[in-house]
C-alpha cells in the first residue's frame, strides 16, 4: 500500500487549526444536544452494521485516523487519545455514529469523523473491520499501583456484569473491551460519564458509579487499566504497522 502517512497528519493539522482558531472558511460546527442518547433508533449505526466490511477500503480510509490514534491503533499511553486497536466492531461503529451525529461530543474527532472527510455507512464499516483486527498495544498506560486490592473488588462488585471478569466487553450489546486501555483515558471518559459530559453513556453505569469517590475510582480503574487481553490479540513490543511504513 502506498504510504501516504504524512498526508494525513498534514490533514489534521490543517483542519485542528481551522477549527480551533475560526479562520475565515469559517470552523466546523460541531452538533450539540443536551440530550442523553444511550442508543439512537433510526441510526447509520445499523446500516453499517449490516453491509459488508471490506478489509482494503478500511485500510486506506484508516489513514486519517492513524493521524492521532497511530499507525498502530495504541494511541498514546498519556491518554491523550485511546487504543482503539482490537476493540470490538460493534463498539466502533457505535461510538463513531455517535460523534458523527452529534450524540457524543468529541470536537477534535468530529470533523474526521464526516461523511465527507471518510465517507458515508460503508466506510463506517470498512473502517472498523481493520481497526477491530489490529494487534493490541501489549504496553498500555497504567495506574499508580497504590489500592489494587479495593479496585479489584470494586470491579468484581460493579463492573463484571458489563465488561466482563477480565474487561473483555460484550460486542453484542456494545459493551466496549475496557482491558488494554490506557489508564489516564479511563479516567478522563469516567469522570466525564459520571458528569453527565459523554452523554452517549449507558444509563446502567452512570447508576453504577454515582457514588464512587475519588479513592473508588482511581483504585477500580488502576485495576482496569492493569487487565491484559488474550495474548493472541495482542501485538509485539515496539510493533509498527507493515501498512504505513
Amino acid at each position: 500500500m502506498k504510504t501516504v502517512h504524512w498526508l494525513a497528519a498534514a490533514s489534521a493539522l490543517t483542519v485542528l487549526v481551522a477549527v480551533s482558531a475560526g479562520q475565515a472558511a469559517g470552523p466546523v460546527q460541531v452538533p450539540h444536544s443536551d440530550k442523553k442518547v444511550w442508543m439512537s433508533e433510526g441510526s447509520e449505526r445499523d446500516e453499517a452494521l449490516k453491509l459488508t466490511p471490506n478489509y482494503e477500503k478500511g485500510k486506506e480510509i484508516y489513514e486519517v485516523c492513524s493521524a492521532c490514534h497511530m499507525p498502530e491503533g495504541w494511541g498514546l499511553t498519556d491518554g491523550t487519545f485511546p487504543q482503539i486497536a482490537g476493540q470490538h466492531r460493534t463498539v466502533l461503529i457505535k461510538q463513531l455514529e455517535d460523534i458523527r451525529e452529534g450524540n457524543r461530543d468529541n470536537p477534535t474527532m468530529y470533523p474526521f469523523a464526516l461523511p465527507s472527510e471518510i465517507g458515508g455507512a460503508q466506510a463506517v464499516a470498512d473502517v472498523t473491520e481493520y481497526i477491530a483486527k489490529l494487534p493490541m498495544n501489549p504496553e498500555n498506560g497504567v495506574g499508580p499501583g497504590t489500592d489494587l486490592e479495593l479496585g479489584k473488588k470494586l470491579y468484581a462488585d460493579n463492573c463484571v456484569r458489563c465488561h466482563g471478569q477480565n474487561g473483555e466487553g460484550e460486542a453484542e450489546k456494545y459493551y466496549p473491551r475496557i482491558q488494554g486501555q490506557h489508564y489516564e483515558y479511563l479516567v478522563r471518559q469516567y469522570q466525564w460519564i459520571k458528569e453527565g459530559k459523554r452523554r452517549n453513556a449507558n444509563p446502567d453505569m452512570v447508576e453504577q458509579i454515582k457514588n464512587f469517590t475519588d479513592k473508588d475510582t482511581v483504585a477500580v480503574l488502576d485495576y482496569v487499566s492493569r487487565l491484559k487481553p488474550d495474548a493472541k490479540l495482542l501485538g509485539p513490543k515496539g510493533w509498527k504497522n507493515p501498512d504505513f511504513q
